[in-house]
C-alpha cells in the first residue's frame, strides 16, 4: 500500500485506498490528483515526494469526499501548494461538515463525525481549465456527487475519481454511494466511449480497457432499481425499503451505513419518481413508495 506506480511518461498513482495521481510538472515540481484520506495518508505522499525530490505545487481534488481530500490540509501546511475543486465541491473542502450533514440530512451525531466523512478543512480554490499544467484537460464525470471531475494529462492516462468500482467491491458493497443516479448513468456511458492508454479509477484496478467495468456498474444500478420497485409494489416508507434492501444484500446496518447507503436509496427513489416508476402517497401521516400499476 502507499507503493508509487508508473501510468504514464510523466503520470505515476499511488495505490492507495483511494488512488492518488502525480503528474509530473518538470524536474522538481509535481501536482496531485486527490490527496488520500487523512493526515497519515499525507505524510505517505510526502514521503514519496521527497524520496524522489519532488515539490508539490497544486492538488487537483476529483471531489469533495473526505476519502479524496483527507491529505490537504496536512500538505498545504507542509507545501504552501494550491488547490482546486469543481464548482460546489470546493465549498464541501472549505466547509467539511457539510459532507456529513448532507448525507444525515441535518446536525450532524458524533457517530458520523470521523474521518472517513468529516475531513480537516483545507484552502480550496474554484477550479477553472486555465488552473491546470498544460496539456491536462477536465473529465467532466457527475452522478457520484454534484460535479465530480476527472482529469486527462498530457501523457493519454485518464484519472476517473469514483465514477466506477471494481467488481469486487460491488461484490462486497453492493450499494455504492451515488448522488444523482440519471447523471451517473449517463456518465458511465460516456466512460464506456472512451479511449485512453490507461484508465485509473480510484476504487479499481487501472486497465486500458474501460468499456467491461463500466457496463458492469450500470447493470448494478439496474439491478438496484428493479429490487426497490418490486419492494415498492406493496406501499412502503423510506425505513422499509432500506431494512428490505439490507436484507436482501445482506448487509449490516450502522450509522454510518444509514447515512451512507440511506442517502443513496433516497436518490434512486427520486430517480425512479422523476422516470415515473414509483408514485408517492400519504397515509396516516406517513409517507409511502409505491410501485406504478
Amino acid at each position: 500500500m502507499y507503493e508509487l506506480c508508473a501510468a504514464g511518461e510523466k503520470s505515476y498513482y499511488i495505490q492507495s485506498p483511494a488512488k492518488i495521481g502525480i503528474i509530473k510538472l518538470n524536474d522538481e515540481n509535481v501536482c496531485l490528483i486527490d490527496s488520500g484520506s487523512d493526515k497519515d495518508a499525507g505524510r505517505k505522499v510526502k514521503k514519496i515526494l521527497d524520496e524522489n525530490g519532488w515539490r508539490l505545487t497544486a492538488i487537483y481534488n476529483t471531489h469533495s469526499h473526505a476519502d479524496h481530500i483527507g491529505g490537504n490540509q496536512y500538505l498545504q501546511n507542509q507545501y504552501g501548494c494550491e488547490i482546486y475543486a469543481p464548482d460546489i465541491e470546493c465549498d464541501f473542502i472549505n466547509h467539511p461538515i457539510l459532507e456529513p450533514t448532507f448525507l444525515y440530512g441535518g446536525f450532524v451525531p458524533d457517530e458520523l463525525k470521523h474521518k472517513f466523512l468529516l475531513a480537516k478543512a483545507s484552502n480550496a480554490q474554484p477550479l477553472t481549465e486555465n488552473k491546470l499544467p498544460d496539456g491536462m484537460s477536465i473529465i467532466s464525470l457527475p452522478g457520484h456527487f454534484f460535479n465530480m471531475v476527472g482529469y486527462k494529462t498530457y501523457d493519454d492516462v485518464i484519472f476517473l475519481a469514483d465514477c466506477l468500482s471494481s467488481e469486487e467491491t460491488l461484490r462486497k458493497y453492493q450499494i455504492s454511494f451515488i448522488y444523482d443516479v440519471a447523471e451517473y448513468i449517463n456518465t458511465l456511458e460516456a466512460v464506456k466511449q472512451m479511449e485512453a492508454k490507461l484508465f485509473i479509477p480510484s476504487h479499481a484496478e487501472p486497465t486500458d480497457n474501460i468499456k467491461a467495468i463500466a457496463q458492469i456498474n450500470i447493470d448494478k444500478v439496474y439491478e438496484i432499481a428493479d429490487i426497490i420497485i418490486k419492494i415498492c409494489k406493496c406501499p412502503s416508507t423510506f425505513e422499509k425499503i432500506l431494512q428490505s434492501l439490507f436484507e436482501i444484500y445482506k448487509l449490516n446496518m450502522s450509522f454510518e451505513q444509514y447515512a451512507l447507503i440511506g442517502s443513496t436509496v433516497r436518490s434512486y427513489l427520486s430517480w425512479l419518481k422523476s422516470d415515473g416508476r414509483l408514485m408517492v402517497i400519504f397515509e396516516n401521516n406517513e409517507l409511502l413508495w409505491r410501485a406504478q400499476l
